[in-house]
C-alpha cells in the first residue's frame, strides 16, 4: 500500500471518529444549527418590516416576503461559518486532554488527525446548512435558481466552510483552553453581518461602508444572492473564489505548522 493510500485510510478513520463524537455529543451541533435559524427568524419577523422598505426590497407596508429574499443568502453564509467554533473547540479538546500526544506515538499519518477534524466539520456544517435552507423556504424564501446555480451556490458555501474550518482548527491548536478556543473564531461567524448580509453597504457610514465593501464575505454574499435570486453578480464570483482559496491555504499552512511544533510555546 502506498503512502498516499495509508494517509487516506488513516484520514477516514479519524473522520469516523469525529462523526461519532458529533453523534454522541450533539450539543455543539445543535448550537451550530440553532443560531442561523434564530437569526433568520429574528431578521425576518422582528426587523424585516422595518429593514425591507429601507433597502428597497419590500413594499412600504413592510412586506417581509420580499426582504427574506435579500437576507436569506446572508444567513446561509452565516450557517456555513458557524461550524468554525465547533471545530476550534473539538481540536482544542483533543490537545488539552492529551489524545493528540497518544496519536503522535502511533503509526498513523500525522495529517490524518487534522484532516478528520476538518472534513467531519465541513460535513456537519453542510448538513446544518441544508436544515437552515429548509427553514428559510418554510418561512417564505422563494429562490428562482436552476439546479446548476444551486450547485454553484452550495459549492461556494462549502469552500468558505472548508476555509474557515482550517482557520478554526489552527485557532484550536494554539489556544491554551477550550474557553479561549470557543471565543477565537467568533469574529469569523459574525463578520458577514458587517457586509451586505443584512443591509446594503450604501446605507452605512463612510468608514464602515468601505470595510463592508472590501471585506471577504461581501463578494460571497453578492455571489450567493445573484445565483439564488438573480441579482447582478459581476466580478464578485471570482473575488469570492479567490478569498476562499486564499483563506484555505492560510488556514492549512497555519494549522500544519502549529500541529508540527506541538501547538504550545
Amino acid at each position: 500500500m502506498s503512502t498516499a493510500a495509508y494517509a487516506m485510510r488513516d484520514s477516514m478513520t479519524m473522520l469516523r471518529r469525529n462523526l461519532k463524537h458529533a453523534r454522541r455529543y450533539p450539543s455543539m451541533t445543535v448550537s451550530v444549527v440553532a443560531m442561523p435559524i434564530l437569526m433568520l427568524l429574528l431578521f425576518v419577523y422582528v426587523f424585516g418590516g422595518a429593514l425591507g422598505p429601507g433597502i428597497g426590497v419590500a413594499g412600504a407596508s413592510g412586506d417581509r416576503g420580499a426582504y427574506i429574499g435579500y437576507v436569506a443568502p446572508g444567513i446561509f453564509l452565516m450557517a456555513a461559518t458557524s461550524g468554525a467554533v465547533a471545530t476550534a473547540v473539538s481540536v482544542c479538546t483533543d490537545m488539552t486532554e492529551g489524545i493528540i500526544n497518544r496519536f503522535r506515538t502511533m503509526a498513523i499519518s500525522r495529517g490524518s488527525v487534522l484532516t478528520g477534524h476538518v472534513v467531519g466539520s465541513v460535513i456537519q456544517t453542510m448538513i446544518s446548512l441544508a436544515l437552515v435552507i429548509g427553514v428559510a423556504v418554510a418561512v417564505g424564501f422563494r429562490p428562482d435558481a436552476t439546479p446548476v446555480e444551486w450547485l454553484a451556490a452550495l459549492g461556494i458555501l462549502a469552500l468558505i466552510a472548508f476555509a474557515l474550518t482550517w482557520l478554526s482548527a489552527a485557532m484550536g491548536l494554539v489556544a491554551k483552553t477550550v474557553e479561549s478556543a470557543s471565543n477565537a473564531p467568533m469574529p469569523l461567524t459574525f463578520l458577514p453581518f458587517l457586509g451586505s448580509a443584512i443591509v446594503t453597504p450604501e446605507s452605512m457610514p463612510d468608514g464602515l461602508r468601505w470595510f463592508a465593501e472590501y471585506q471577504p464575505f461581501t463578494p460571497v454574499n453578492e455571489t450567493l444572492r445573484g445565483l439564488l435570486t438573480g441579482t447582478e453578480i459581476g466580478d464578485n464570483a471570482l473575488i469570492a473564489l479567490a478569498w476562499g482559496a486564499g483563506l484555505s491555504l492560510v488556514g492549512y499552512l497555519w494549522a500544519r505548522s502549529a500541529f508540527a511544533r506541538g501547538a504550545r510555546p
